[in-house]
């Protein structure tokens, strides 16, 4: 028998799953503002800007055919490995802050990775097409629920699992974008040893992102295999 689904109290439970992570993800986000905010007001020893210092690591390691580009929104910044282009927002790419050469390097490190054929980059990479089939996820799957198809739900399952393997892929290949940023501007001496830390806690920052991510996709996969649960226990 069916019973609308706000009435139903484990679909309520499904709906709290995600509230804890949902939480993570605003704090995470209001701790990376804050943090960069923070460090964007201590400009670096060095005086270069995000795009300088960038074009500087890029170079001493003999990566020419990386460009360097502008990104639009707040802390856009992100590295393009169709077109082998680091795209910086305005504060990062003029910028020269130690947060704004944080970023600059966290990027610069993914070129890095590129250039190496980093096997977590590459993994997840190829997941990148599987993560715009994953939007037919909560729709299928909901649709699912109310027409009493445990396959439809079955199905949202596996499409969003690829979405939450791309979120996890996803920790590693940025964990070490940045622990390459902090080391790749202290061996070339655009950071000194005491501006490290501060660097450091702006890629901390950011990695909390990625993890709150990670966390909201999975609590949204255990709502879907709930729902799952609960159309079985119906049928």
């Amino acid at each position: 028998m069916f019973y609308p689904m706000i009435m139903d109290p484990v679909y309520l439970v499904t709906e709290l799953i995600a509230v804890p992570a949902i939480l993570f993800a605003l704090y995470a986000q209001f701790k990376v503002k804050g943090t960069f905010e923070r460090y964007s007001r201590v400009a670096a020893r060095s005086g270069l800007t995000g795009a300088e210092a960038a074009r500087r690591l890029l170079d001493r390691h003999g990566i020419r055919d990386v460009t360097i580009g502008t990104a639009g929104g707040w802390l856009g910044d992100h590295y393009d490995p169709r077109k082998k282009q680091l795209n910086l927002s305005d504060r990062v790419y003029n910028g020269n802050s130690l947060a704004a050469l944080g970023v600059a390097a966290h990027e610069t490190g993914h070129a890095f990775q590129h250039a190496e054929k980093y096997g977590a980059l590459a993994l997840r990479n190829g997941l990148v097409p599987l993560t715009y089939t994953s939007q037919l996820a909560m729709p299928l799957a909901f649709a699912g629920y109310f027409f009493h198809s445990p396959t439809m739900i079955l199905i949202g399952i596996c499409l969003f699992s690829a979405f939450v393997a791309f979120t996890l892929i996803t920790l590693p290949v940025e964990f070490n974008a940045s622990s390459r940023a902090v080391q790749l501007l202290q061996d070339s001496g655009i950071v000194g040893f005491d501006e490290a830390p501060h660097v450091r806690a702006v890629l901390s920052a950011a990695a909390l992102t990625y993890a709150a991510a990670a966390a909201v996709a999975i609590a949204h996969l255990l709502r879907l295999v709930l729902l799952f649960t609960m159309s079985s226990r119906d049928d």
